[in-house]
């Protein structure tokens, strides 16, 4: 018995069944931490990105509802000027999350009679999103009489007016989609596509919140 025992504890210590089964286990955490680890990561990330893109969600609403401009579009183009970064500034002296520059931030401060105004309060994400969804609603404004005015009001946010003056010509004049395909500027026919993209996609979600 004494011999059949001591064989039995050699083999244990020498790779037996109970070995096997520890370095099994010992195996089986190895993947298993660095599993946890990213599926960890996955979920901040997720919670960061709900976070930063709804945040604003009560101000563009209450900037869109006081100048009647879809909410959805005030959101898309937030996401496309400064992915929801209230601090960003632009090469061009623009501020904030709707890249607002001075002279349509005072044009806006006049019209709201603001008595003092200076372009640093357009970091506040309250007016800075107050006076770039009433430029906004400008813009779609002067196109009215287009076929669709978004992407005209975009390409006028994005690149001005005397490019706007330059595209709209023939059909352009008021057909949207001949006027986009004839800008000259990739970057802003790639800026009016992409903020049309986000402006369904964010339009379809506030409809399938609906009652």
């Amino acid at each position: 018995m004494g011999v059949k025992q001591s064989a039995a504890g050699c083999d244990t210590l020498d790779g037996g069944p109970a070995s096997a089964y520890n370095n099994a286990v010992r195996r089986h955490w190895i993947w298993l931490v660095p599993a946890l680890l990213i599926l960890s990561g996955i979920i901040g990330y997720w919670r960061y990105r709900q976070w930063r893109d709804h945040r604003f969600d009560p101000l563009i609403l209450s900037a869109s509802q006081r100048y009647g401009v879809e909410p959805a579009l005030v959101k898309a183009v937030v996401w496309r000027e400064s992915r929801f970064n209230p601090r960003a500034r632009g090469k061009a002296g623009e501020f904030g999350l709707m890249q607002i520059r001075e002279a349509a931030a005072s044009e806006w401060a006049q019209a709201e009679r603001l008595k003092s105004f200076a372009p640093e309060q357009l970091l506040d994400p309250a007016t800075n999103t107050l006076a770039g969804t009433w430029y906004l609603r400008k813009l779609l404004a002067r196109y009215q009489k287009t076929d669709s005015p978004i992407p005209y009001a975009l390409a006028d946010y994005n690149a001005g007016r005397s490019n706007v003056l330059r595209w709209n010509k023939g059909a352009a004049e008021t057909n949207a989609t001949a006027f986009v395909g004839q800008m000259d500027f990739p970057g802003t026919q790639k800026y009016v596509r992409s903020v049309i993209q986000r402006y369904r996609l964010y339009r379809n979600a506030l409809l399938s919140k609906e009652p």
